[in-house]
């Protein structure tokens, strides 16, 4: 890799932690900036969720307090997570990646939006304990699998989307919905990373650059995202959202 390549790669791979840990769509910065630097778009997929699997680790860490003081959450989809994760992961090394990359942006709005209108459905919605019982929770499970699944084949937008499935469930606390949001991408995008690694589709020299930049992107993001308080973090939320449906959008249109 020229310098270039290696600060390029670096600030995409920064800026992409800071997203992941408030909201999510740190992939649509790192999965272009490694087309850019060269690499195919499976390879690029690939390379990129390797090198933001630290990056997840570290804003959990910064969100450490709030998701103690909600561990029973972590057991509920701790598990649809993993096993959506391998699959997705699978299908990507063997499908295109042209069907989920049309349904991205639409899955990706209704989700901003969904998370746009919690704080009015939350007003009818039962309270945590009981919208963890019954049809809720085996919705939930359904919800998070469907999502690990995308994550492990392309990942844009899971943030967001997990987020939506935490208010679904009752976790008003942004801060506490982000700490676990980045504990199941942890999960998702973990077992994902080590198929691709086993398969020999991650370019190994930008990998080990960029996890230098979305581990510090990572951390840096959570303590950003606590600093400004729980009104702003949550309408970032929102506006990441908008943006990332919108990027997909153009990106498609452009073809």
């Amino acid at each position: 890799m020229t310098g270039w390549q290696v600060l390029f790669l670096l600030a995409a791979s920064a800026g992409g932690g800071v997203m992941n840990a408030m909201a999510g769509g740190g992939t649509l910065l790192t999965f272009p900036a490694l087309l850019v630097a060269g690499h195919s778009a499976i390879t690029a997929n690939a390379t990129s969720t390797v090198a933001l699997w630290p990056g997840a680790l570290a804003s959990m860490v910064g969100y450490r307090r709030e998701v103690s003081e909600h561990r029973s959450w972590l057991k509920t989809l701790f598990l649809p997570s993993l096993l959506g994760g391998v699959l997705g992961a699978a299908l990507l090394l063997r499908t295109p990646v042209a069907t989920f990359e049309r349904l991205a942006p639409f899955l990706i709005l209704f989700a901003t939006v969904l998370f746009l209108l919690q704080g009015t459905l939350s007003k009818t919605a039962p309270g945590p304990v009981a919208s963890r019982t019954g049809w809720r929770l085996v919705l939930a499970w359904l919800l998070q699998f469907a999502i690990a699944v995308y994550g492990g084949y392309f990942g844009a937008g899971i943030g967001i989307l997990m987020l939506a499935v935490l208010g679904f469930l009752g976790l008003k606390d942004i801060h506490a919905a982000n700490g676990l949001k980045n504990f199941f991408g942890m999960c998702i995008n973990g077992l994902a990373a080590v198929y691709f690694l086993l398969r020999g589709a991650v370019a190994l020299p930008a990998a080990a650059v960029m996890i230098v930049g979305a581990v510090a992107g990572g951390y840096a993001g959570a303590r950003f995202a606590r600093r400004i308080g729980r009104t702003k973090a949550r309408a970032a939320v929102v506006v990441i959202g908008f943006l990332m449906a919108a990027i997909l959008l153009v990106q498609q249109g452009a073809r």
